[in-house]
């Protein structure tokens, strides 16, 4: 069986800072089973059918043509990334015709990779509008989420994380009404760090209604968003469908903050190609804070990459090229969900207990399968099948050769805890 590997710039930390998360202990774990049927389901990567990181024929076609490519000269790129990545970026968040751009107010920021998006807007935060350098405002984080995104604010010197409910184990779906009381209770001004799509890690999303909602309720107490959008376009096949929160948000003139990343959906999980979004309410902020971005980025990495940029930037740019690229993306999404269909349909024809409609119900790579923690480390000692902590795993890792092995350990970790 193929090791998957893990990737820097997705791995959670320990609270010294140093990687830690739980996808790194299991992906320990798993390497040192000797067992020869073990099965991993905690990776963020999206795997083939074959169970290895998948590359995307139109990105290895590009890197070579760009890695010969006469006109592109080894020079480091601007401190704020490459413009014609940033404006990509941009408007595959926020729409081409979005009034945030056409009034340009908008700042895009190139970032070595998701985590960094994250850590430029967390540190943006302490600087927002000059407020003063004790930025004390709390940020709220969903419960669940990445354990790593804590240890990301508090980094940049936010030490007041808190937690709004956002998942329903009972139900195995998202408790509106739980979420809306927590940010109800918010203080004004506080950051409110929201999924655009594909949640992490229960795969599970607001309905647009429902998107309609929070959004009344984060402008009626004078929230400020901050979107997430890790694996765009790995949710619904579609770039701007998947960014339908931001660019909803938007359209209502607020100001927010949107961390993205482009690794997932081209395969370029070691270019680590992130990007920071930020959308003001006027004109007149822009110059101030392109400036504050400018000073932190030099601090933290001084230049992005540009290898993996140029690629997004040129599938972007080019019709037939997105037109290709998009025909890939659909294809992986596809699998994905006829992934889930079979496993459900596997479960019940075993007689599994529980109703499990809700693996359909969720989008993106990842799942809440609604296992607990006992039959989670039945699955990892008796059946080596390592998933996370909270029952969520990686549905691109299940194949056709373990597809059938999956069901069955989950079937049995349910009937062995009754």
């Amino acid at each position: 069986m193929s090791q998957p590997g893990s990737s820097p710039d997705e791995q959670g930390v320990n609270q010294n800072g140093e990687p830690g998360g739980p996808e790194t202990r299991l992906l320990s774990a798993f390497k040192k089973d000797t067992r020869e049927r073990k099965v991993y389901l905690a990776g963020r990567e999206y795997y083939s059918e074959k169970g290895k990181t998948f590359e995307l024929r139109l990105v290895g076609k590009l890197k070579q043509q760009l890695s010969v490519d006469p006109t592109l000269r080894p020079e480091y790129p601007p401190s704020l990334g490459l413009t014609k990545f940033t404006r990509r970026a941009t408007e595959a968040a926020l729409g081409k015709s979005s009034r945030a751009l056409v009034e340009n107010r908008v700042l895009g920021v190139q970032t070595p990779g998701f985590t960094a998006a994250v850590r430029l807007g967390a540190e943006l935060l302490r600087h927002w509008h000059d407020v003063c350098t004790d930025w004390c405002r709390p940020v709220y984080l969903s419960s669940p989420c990445d354990e790593s995104l804590a240890h990301i604010f508090r980094a940049a010197g936010i030490q007041d994380i808190r937690r709004y409910h956002y998942w329903n184990d009972k139900q195995q779906s998202v408790c509106l009404e739980k979420l809306l009381e927590d940010l109800e209770r918010a203080p004004e001004g506080s950051v409110v760090v929201l999924s655009a799509s594909a949640h992490y890690p229960t795969g599970a999303d607001l309905s647009q209604n429902q998107w309609t909602v929070v959004t009344q309720l984060i402008m009626r107490r004078r929230l400020l968003p901050f979107f997430l959008l890790p694996t765009q376009a790995l949710c619904y096949g579609d770039l701007e469908r998947d960014a339908w929160a931001v660019q909803y948000c938007a359209s209502q003139g607020m100001e927010l903050l949107c961390a993205q990343s482009f690794s997932h959906c081209f395969g370029l999980y070691g270019e680590a190609v992130g990007h920071l979004l930020c959308v003001l309410k006027q004109n007149a902020l822009l110059s101030s804070v392109q400036s504050d971005a400018d000073k932190i980025v030099r601090s933290l990495w001084a230049q992005p990459s540009v290898g993996g940029a140029q690629v997004v930037a040129t599938v972007l740019s080019n019709q037939a090229h997105l037109v290709e690229w998009q025909g890939e993306v659909r294809h992986i999404v596809e699998r994905c969900m006829l992934i889930r269909e079979i496993l459900r349909e596997r479960l019940r024809l075993l007689g599994t207990p529980g109703c499990w409609d809700h693996l359909t119900q969720q989008g993106g790579l990842y799942c809440c399968t609604g296992l607990n923690g006992q039959q989670v480390e039945f699955l990892s000692k008796i059946r080596h099948m390592y998933l996370l902590p909270s029952g969520c795993l990686n549905v691109s890792a299940i194949n056709g050769r373990n597809l059938d092995y999956v069901a069955e350990s989950i079937h049995l970790a349910i009937t062995a805890s009754l």
